[in-house]
């Protein structure tokens, strides 16, 4: 642990498996809406990073995403699977990096799953579009760092802290497996 965490007399460590892992996800997922989509590779002309928004978050802990089949992201993932997804869920917690393998595919049940009206603004011709794309994300591993109680919680806390000289920001960190 580094120094930071020395100084804290709380627990505020706490690595997530399973079902407790996939439900931390959901609810950063949730909150953050939209994320920092990285690819290991970029094309000419790509940066290689690009906000999307998770549509999904299923019971596995795969993440779902609607693409443009004719996108850098996509010719990217098709030369390297691998990418890291980088989530903020609010100012000051909720925070969650995954690292995991993309695939795209043309799975029409999914997509119509994941449709939504406002997408006919990049896809023209409706969920039917040849061009969309469905992307699934199976994390290999994350972390996260969140509060525990809050920001209220957390903010009174810091306050204390402080006011005492000592590490109390009601934090937890940690990984996530699934």
């Amino acid at each position: 642990m580094d120094s930071i965490n020395k100084n804290q007399p709380e627990h505020n460590h706490e690595d997530l498996n399973g079902t407790a892992a996939v439900e931390k996800i959901k609810h950063i997922v949730d909150k953050a809406e939209s994320c920092f989509f990285s690819t290991s590779f970029h094309v000419a002309g790509s940066s290689g990073t690009r906000p999307m928004g998770a549509q999904e978050v299923d019971d596995e802990g795969n993440l779902w995403f609607l693409s443009a089949n004719d996108s850098h992201k996509d010719q990217e993932i098709a030369i390297n699977p691998n990418v890291t997804l980088y989530f903020q869920g609010s100012a000051h917690s909720d925070f969650l990096v995954l690292k995991g393998t993309a695939t795209a595919s043309r799975d029409e049940k999914k997509i119509k799953a994941l449709w939504q009206p406002i997408f006919k603004t990049w896809f023209t011709e409706g969920e039917n579009d040849p061009r969309i794309s469905v992307i699934k994300v199976a994390p290999t591993e994350g972390y996260y760092w969140d509060t525990k109680h809050g920001f209220a919680v957390a903010g009174i806390k810091m306050v204390i802290g402080a006011l005492t000289s000592k590490t109390l920001d009601d934090s937890i960190e940690g990984k996530v497996k699934l």
